[in-house]
């Protein structure tokens, strides 16, 4: 029975041959993918872009609209064409790209960040 890392949330622990290795694998995949040296393009944008490109990570500001309404400082990464979000643990840190600097999550939420 796949256990789940209390960090990152990745499941593991498969025995050979198990069901749901390979979707649970994939899911793992897309996670770091989203998560591993995060960086964010902005996390003052309300209203998910209309012509968003893969890859796109933000962090979801409260007030969001759209997809991203009720998603408060959730990480939203965009694959394969829709919007996967990723609830943040104490101590991430996220490089903010719209202001230049290096953000942490806190008990109370993003910091106000230090500039680089």
């Amino acid at each position: 029975m796949p256990l789940t890392d209390p960090n990152l949330g990745l499941v593991y622990g498969w025995t050979l041959g198990e069901s749901g290795w390979h979707t649970e694998m994939d899911a793992n995949l897309k996670r770091l993918g989203a998560i591993v040296g995060l960086s964010v393009t902005s996390r003052t944008t309300a209203a998910p872009p209309a012509s968003p490109t893969e890859g796109d990570r933000y962090i979801v500001p409260a007030g969001a609209t759209g997809a991203w309404a009720g998603r408060t400082d959730q990480i939203a990464v965009r694959i394969n064409g829709v919007w996967e979000y990723h609830a943040p643990k104490v101590g991430w840190l996220a490089y903010v790209a719209a202001e230049d600097r290096l953000a942490v999550y806190k008990p109370t939420g993003w910091s106000a960040g230090v500039p680089i």
